[in-house]
């Protein structure tokens, strides 16, 4: 039979439950809707609420429990910027502390990383010193401070220079 029931005739898609235009599935059942889910107060989507003008505080934390505390200090240091002093195993040595934490530094420690060079420009020694940082600094303040960093000064003889090329903190 050319053209029979393939080709759109009786049989698929005939019968009860099948919907118009898919042949041989059968109906699906509407979906129940879905129930309404709390909106904000005062929108009146919800029905009988929320338009009558009464608004709702949002909800707060459980009694007890504390705020979160606030972020640790987070100090970031600028490079030192060196100056000489009246001594050559001296200089005077310029640092900038940021707190970009979310509390104060209360106490702590620079330590200076002073470098011995020779008059060819060899480097031959590193000696680490360390000071009290410029306490307190406040959370999203920047503090500078000058420093007077000395070595032994028998590590300098005539000729030789020092250099602070590095500086670290550590703080509470």
């Amino acid at each position: 039979m050319p053209g029979g029931a393939g080709a759109g005739g009786a049989g698929a898609g005939d019968g009860v439950g099948a919907q118009p235009g898919k042949p041989g599935k059968p109906a699906q059942p509407p979906k129940p809707p879905k129930p309404a889910e709390p909106s904000a107060p005062g929108s009146g989507s919800q029905p009988g609420g929320g338009g009558d003008g009464t608004t709702k505080p949002p909800p707060s934390p459980p009694p007890g429990k504390p705020a979160p505390p606030p972020a640790p200090a987070a100090l970031t240091l600028s490079a030192p910027q060196r100056a000489p002093a009246d001594k050559r195993w001296c200089e005077k040595v310029t640092v900038e502390f940021r707190n970009t934490g979310g509390s104060p530094a209360r106490s702590g420690t620079v330590t200076f990383a002073t470098h011995i060079i020779g008059a060819l420009g060899v480097d031959w020694a590193t000696i680490r010193s360390s000071q009290s940082l410029p306490t307190p600094i406040a959370a999203g303040a920047t503090r500078s401070e000058t420093y007077t960093v000395c070595v032994e000064s028998w590590r300098v003889p005539l000729g030789m220079r020092v250099e602070t090329q590095d500086v670290s903190a550590v703080w509470e």
